[in-house]
């Protein structure tokens, strides 16, 4: 009787926590590849915390940006909309002091909203931003160790200690002056992984014994466009300074393939940290019995490329650039368990969190809420979607950027900027057969017919979000540079 009792009175908690107003523990990682997770299939890297949110909630197979660039990317992710309608198509602007996100929906319906970390939209600008009641981060990229925080405007000061440790820190002293009462929304945005990569010293050769050669697509590159073989030797190549794990650059003697080694060793000992880190909000959470009324979502906000096809570095539509990683945990979501297949959207973000909450949506928006689709399914889920990037002067080893996915297919160009004829060759893959992207099919008779296809409904994606393919303003292609110019690396 007793032991009815007790489960009696359980489920009415948790019934009870369900049916409040929902938390939102936001976790955005940066330049963050699927594949450096366990649950995501990385060999070597264990995150076994993150695994466990990926087991006890929703693992999205195949989620992609819509821009491959920090700024970009977590706009879209705050507003819902592509690149060219928030205004953010760079890394130096700053996200609209007008546009609604969906952290300012929710605080404008009651709920707590905080940033703590890398906000990244607005090169100099660590100010606090609209929607937040707290937001604490800092000028530029931060370091791994001692960064200056602006403390939400009051003051700036060198907190000492490693990045992700110091930015968990500062989150859950917030979170611990929270009320019971009133629903929560809570930023935590990681430096990690991004460049220049540095583990934490207990991390620091925790790979020593991991060979990691070149990607075997480095050394196909004919039937690639030429501007790949361009940057092989610059700042977003194989045989560049590999975000200063490379000292004398460039260098493509075989033995140099060390460098790249110690840039990938470095890079997955970052993670590890976050792995950590995740932990320690897991367990508060547990702690204080929040656990099951919060939205956990951790997150990539643009894939990377390390070596494939010979590049280092994002930008491109090639699917190490894309692919980021989503896993949310919600008992609002589900209770079971599921891995999604169907191919989702930084632009969904927001309309699928603002749906958990029970808030109003958007005004406008490019993407749709997964909600349905995790839940019941949804026969009407998207199998195609549209990628663009504009090519930028201080990074010049890319070319402006359109391209379309689908389920099965991929078509990239490269238009020049002033409406004349593409000057670079065009990329098709077939995605379902080549999922690394390793023959380029654009010159393939057979596949003549698939091209015009595939462009018309390219148009009509860019057409859906107000951009016209005949009209579309870009920058000037002034093509791949091989010299390194005096930029920082973003």
């Amino acid at each position: 009787m007793l032991r009815h009792a007790i489960l009696l009175f359980s489920f009415l908690i948790l019934i009870s926590s369900l049916s409040a107003k929902p938390n939102v523990l936001f976790i955005l990682c940066d330049d963050l590849r699927p594949d450096a997770l366990g649950c995501y299939g990385s060999k070597h890297v264990k995150t076994p915390n993150i695994d466990r949110l990926a087991k006890e909630g929703v693992r999205f197979a195949n989620t992609f940006c819509t821009t491959s660039l920090c700024s970009p990317s977590r706009a879209s992710i705050l507003s819902g909309l592509y690149a060219h309608t928030h205004g953010v198509t760079n890394n130096f602007t700053e996200y609209p002091a007008s546009m609604p996100s969906f952290p300012s929906v929710l605080h404008d319906n009651g709920y707590a909203t905080a940033y703590f970390g890398k906000y990244h939209m607005g090169e100099d600008n660590d100010e606090p931003r609209p929607g937040f009641d707290v937001f604490v981060t800092h000028k530029g990229q931060g370091k791994y160790f001692d960064t200056e925080w602006n403390l939400n405007g009051r003051k700036r000061e060198v907190i000492k200690g490693y990045y992700t440790t110091v930015v968990t820190d500062l989150a859950m002293d917030w979170l611990k002056q929270q009320s019971a009462g009133k629903p929560w929304c809570a930023f935590i945005g990681h430096k990690a992984p991004h460049s220049f990569y540095t583990p934490e010293p207990k991390y620091e050769h925790a790979f020593d014994d991991v060979r990691v050669p070149y990607p075997s697509t480095a050394f196909h590159l004919d039937d690639k466009p030429a501007w790949i073989k361009q940057r092989l030797h610059t700042w977003h190549g194989i045989y560049g300074p590999l975000f200063e794990w490379r000292k004398k650059f460039p260098d493509d003697r075989p033995e140099a393939v060390k460098d790249f080694e110690n840039m990938v060793h470095g890079y997955w000992g970052t993670v590890l940290s976050v792995d950590d880190s995740v932990a320690r909000m897991r367990a508060w959470l547990e702690e204080t019995k929040q656990l099951d009324n919060t939205i956990i979502v951790f997150m990539g906000d643009n894939g990377l490329l390390e070596g494939e096809h010979g590049m280092v570095d994002k930008r491109t539509a090639h699917e190490p650039s894309l692919r980021i990683p989503l896993i949310v945990r919600s008992p609002q979501l589900t209770q079971e368990p599921r891995t999604i297949e169907q191919q989702v959207l930084t632009v969904d973000m927001a309309s699928s969190l603002l749906e958990l909450c029970g808030a109003p949506a958007l005004p406008k928006t490019h993407g749709k809420s997964w909600v349905k689709l995790v839940q019941k399914g949804d026969p009407e889920w998207r199998t195609s979607w549209f990628y663009h990037y504009n090519y930028e002067k201080q990074f010049p080893y890319t070319p402006n950027v359109r391209s379309i996915r689908t389920d099965e297919w991929k078509y990239i160009h490269y238009p020049h900027g002033d409406g004349s004829p593409d000057k670079h060759m065009a990329e098709l893959y077939n995605l379902k057969d080549d999922p690394g992207e390793t023959k380029n099919l654009i010159s393939d008779p057979k596949f003549a017919p698939k091209i015009p296809e595939l462009k018309a409904e390219l148009a009509r994606l860019m057409l859906a979000t107000g951009l016209d393919d005949k009209t579309d303003r870009m920058p000037l292609d002034e093509g791949v540079k091989s010299e390194l110019p005096d930029a920082k690396i973003r």
